[in-house]
């Protein structure tokens, strides 16, 4: 009974992480894939005052990342095209 559980909960918990990871789009770039490696290393260490989900959370220092890459980025002079 117990291996059964312990089965299912790894069934389940196997599957929902490759549907999270399906429904990533391709990374962009190289600032793109660090930001993403360091929302994954500080997801379970960050501060969650709001309580957020765990996807929310790392979404939140994902775009903090992106954030301060874009305002210090490679070209400061460079025009941001808006559509």
């Amino acid at each position: 009974m117990r291996t059964t559980l312990t089965a299912a909960f790894l069934l389940a918990f196997t599957g929902a992480a490759l549907a999270q990871q399906v429904s990533e789009p391709p990374i962009q770039g190289p600032q793109d894939a660090a930001c993403r490696e360091q929302a994954r290393a500080q997801v379970f260490s960050a501060a969650n005052p709001s309580n957020l989900s765990l996807y929310d959370l790392g979404s939140q220092i994902y775009h903090a990342c992106m954030a301060s890459y874009h305002a210090t980025g490679p070209n400061p002079e460079r025009k941001e095209r808006r559509f």
